[in-house]
């Protein structure tokens, strides 16, 4: 993003990404259970942020971990109780209602979803010294919340940390999980740079009238 200012605390249309994102999750349920997870240096500005803005929507903290693996542990130690969980990214605020309804509902029947986009841009393949094309058709991009049965997810984070994880859906299917797919939202991004940013606002103004 190339601020100082951690990505997730950046003011969009008034308040902080995170804060968008956390109202998502009680709009779709408002007795979420939420759990934060958070690096310990970033608390205090958290906590300061929510007095400035007034938010108090209920959730609890675990810690953020050297991975994002260890980070989701942290959040997954905190789970009492059988249900449904969602892990999704803090600086994607803009999940559609129907995108959580989605995953709930193939969670909930098959043990896990992710939500996914067909890929619309051409790609190619660097082979060696050379490029190919390949199949986009064969290809999807993948979205959060991922969301699964917590039994399943909470034995899926008993097993070693691997370098090759790169999501939940990886670590899941490590264990042995096939993993299931909806379609996502476009609007789902993730906001990494500037750009991204005048986008999601482009959306919530949009979506606003």
């Amino acid at each position: 993003m190339g601020t100082e200012l951690p990505k997730q605390f950046l003011e969009l249309c008034g308040k902080p990404i995170l804060m968008h994102t956390i109202q998502l999750f009680f709009d779709f349920d408002p007795e979420s259970e939420l759990i934060l997870v958070l690096p310990d240096a970033q608390r205090e500005f958290w906590v300061d942020l929510c007095l400035k803005h007034s938010f108090s929507l209920r959730y609890q903290i675990a810690s953020g971990g050297e991975t994002r693996f260890h980070s989701v542990q942290n959040g997954l130690n905190l789970i009492q109780g059988n249900g449904i969980v969602f892990i999704h990214d803090g600086v994607r605020p803009l999940v559609s209602q129907d995108t959580l309804g989605k995953c709930f509902e193939m969670a909930l029947n098959y043990g896990n979803a992710i939500p996914v986009l067909p890929v619309i841009e051409s790609l190619r393949k660097l082979d060696g010294t050379q490029n190919v094309s390949v199949d986009r058709s064969l290809y999807f991009s993948v979205q959060t919340p991922q969301t699964f049965l917590s039994e399943q997810i909470l034995e899926t984070y008993r097993q070693p940390y691997e370098s090759g994880f790169t999501d939940d859906a990886s670590v899941a299917e490590k264990a042995g999980f096939s993993i299931n797919m909806v379609e996502g939202n476009r609007e789902n991004i993730k906001i990494t740079t500037p750009t991204d940013l005048i986008i999601a606002e482009a959306f919530i103004q949009a979506k606003g009238k």
